[in-house]
């Protein structure tokens, strides 16, 4: 599998409508100032709590973040005259700010709300609590922001284990992801995946918006999993915890025997293993893949299968007196 860095895609700068869109419908983010300050961006994922700057210290002012406004910087201005925190808000709004977020269900002071209009500043509100609204803010930035990584692929959820079949056109994706969604497993994408980047060591798949449950079946055409096998069948996005590498049987080519040695290749920072699985007449390669999946749960709750066999030879290997090659030792009337 190769991957093109042509295809890795990271975001810039978004735009506070498109910051206002997403954060009202999942967080219940409101507006105080309708869509002034709209085209205003947000270039980076971090928030900031302004009480330092709010007491008058600005030198370590980071003020191209989302300014959060929480119980602390509220009672501090509640302590103070109107004609003081009409000065305080002109002088935090002499910066560049993209927004402020005004926590605990707490409505903002109606000068700040006439100075930001005036000055183009959007005031945003959350009835949740500071915490918990940073939390999602920061978690919907990381991801808007993260390393994007676009693959010609199927995507599968098997067992819980979010399986990548890469490559080349034609070799048969799309069949065997087909065959697992009959099998009861689901569906995340197939032929464009979306791998992002979410925290260290974790990439996450999904589909586009457009075509994510839509399968290309050659011979067949366009078919909609989701319609067809019902919601049981898809999931909107998963971890990516193995890449499946389908390929024509190559006599040449050295495939492994033990699996005692795993192969990884490194997604955006992120080690994948990877499995090349050669394509042969006969070979069900649905029910190989479904094997990869719980072998990779055995090898997550500790058990691993090559080198238990491994052990077990070199334990015969250091005491050869011990060795007998048949599993039981007697046979009546084939019972045990």
């Amino acid at each position: 599998m190769k991957i093109d860095k042509k295809n890795i895609s990271q975001k810039e700068s978004i735009t506070i409508k498109y910051f206002h869109k997403h954060t009202s419908k999942n967080f219940g983010i409101v507006s105080y100032t309708g869509e002034v300050g709209f085209d205003r961006t947000i270039n980076q994922p971090n928030l900031h709590r302004p009480g330092l700057a709010l007491a008058g210290f600005v030198k370590l002012f980071s003020y191209d973040r989302i300014q959060i406004f929480g119980n602390t910087e509220i009672s501090y201005l509640n302590s103070l005259p109107i004609e003081k925190r009409k000065i305080i808000f002109e002088n935090i709004f002499e910066f560049n700010i993209p927004c402020i977020v005004i926590t605990n269900g707490v409505m903002p002071f109606p000068e700040l709300i006439e100075l930001a209009l005036k000055k183009g500043i959007p005031i945003f509100g959350s009835s949740l609590d500071t915490t918990k609204i940073s939390y999602l803010i920061v978690d919907f930035l990381d991801d808007v922001f993260a390393n994007k990584l676009s693959v010609h692929a199927s995507f599968v959820d098997v067992y819980g284990i979010g399986m990548l079949f890469v490559g080349k056109s034609g070799i048969g994706k799309s069949e065997v992801a087909l065959d697992l969604v009959e099998r009861g497993h689901r569906l995340v994408a197939d032929d464009v995946v979306i791998l992002t980047k979410k925290g260290e060591g974790i990439l996450m798949g999904t589909g586009t918006s457009l075509g994510s449950h839509f399968m290309e079946i050659r011979g067949i055409g366009i078919i909609d999993v989701r319609s067809m096998f019902g919601v049981r069948a898809i999931r909107f996005q998963k971890r990516l915890e193995v890449i499946v590498e389908l390929e024509v049987w190559d006599p040449n080519q050295a495939y492994t025997r033990t699996g005692l040695d795993i192969t990884n290749i490194q997604i955006i920072n992120v080690d994948i293993p990877i499995i090349k699985l050669p394509i042969l007449p006969g070979k069900n390669i649905t029910v190989v893949a479904e094997v990869i999946a719980l072998n990779y749960l055995l090898k997550h709750y500790g058990y691993d299968a090559a080198k238990v066999l491994s052990e077990n030879i070199q334990k015969k290997m250091e005491r050869p007196e011990d060795f007998d090659i048949s599993n039981v030792n007697y046979f009546e009337h084939d019972f045990e």
